[in-house]
């Protein structure tokens, strides 16, 4: 349901991320903003606290990053015109995840990252991001991720030409435990797969949805995954 866009290691050049982003998301983009609104709100504010410190890992065009409420703002993307779509409030990385981030130890209140680590090019890549995300969070930080579940894709999950490392919520907990995280939260199904294509139902209908975990195993295509720093 969210954000299959490039910011990656070992994919397409930053010079090609806007193209790709514009091919799949321009049509919505108003849709979009609408619907991370209420996430932001009904979900994900619970993780950060207003007078906190938070990144986005993989920003994109500030979806989440925009809407949340914090103190301190970061992101990091690769994307080019990331910059463009930020808020004032935010500070742009522009850096590959997987080498040091430009923040010190023990900062961050929490990191939130969606669709973005299947991106990456490969295991390696992936734990070297969240060794960084670790390094950087107070003990106690959260870590949200949203992500493709490929258990229950198949061969859809193949259907972005930027797909690289297939995760599911299992694979995802453990590399989190090894890395020193507590698993706080695993919903292997939580939203849809993809917004890049599709009906786009009403606010009010993702809202009863979100109030009614009854229906995630119907309809839930993505993990949501939260470690915490012990």
């Amino acid at each position: 349901m969210l954000r299959d866009v490039v910011h990656v290691n070992g994919s397409p050049s930053p010079s090609e991320l806007d193209d790709i982003y514009n091919r799949r998301f321009a049509e919505m983009a108003d849709y979009r903003r609408a619907i991370w609104a209420v996430l932001a709100a009904d979900v994900f504010q619970r993780y950060v606290p207003v007078d906190g410190v938070v990144l986005d890992l993989g920003c994109g065009r500030g979806e989440f990053i925009n809407q949340i409420l914090a103190a301190r703002k970061f992101g990091i993307d690769l994307n080019p015109s990331s910059r463009e779509h930020l808020d004032r409030s935010v500070t742009l990385f522009e850096q590959d995840s997987s080498t040091r981030w430009q923040i010190e130890d023990r900062v961050l209140d929490a990191v939130f990252t969606s669709n973005f680590f299947e991106h990456l090019k490969d295991k390696s890549c992936l734990q070297r991001t969240l060794q960084e995300a670790y390094r950087c969070l107070k003990p106690g930080g959260s870590l949200i991720c949203l992500g493709p579940n490929i258990k229950y894709l198949a061969g859809a999950y193949w259907d972005f030409w930027d797909h690289h490392l297939p995760l599911t919520e299992e694979s995802l907990k453990e590399v989190l435990e090894l890395t020193g995280f507590e698993t706080a939260k695993c919903v292997p199904r939580f939203l849809p797969y993809s917004m890049s294509q599709g009906a786009r139902p009403p606010l009010l209908i993702l809202k009863l949805y979100l109030r009614l975990p009854i229906l995630w195993p119907l309809f839930g295509r993505q993990f949501l995954v939260v470690g915490v720093k012990n």
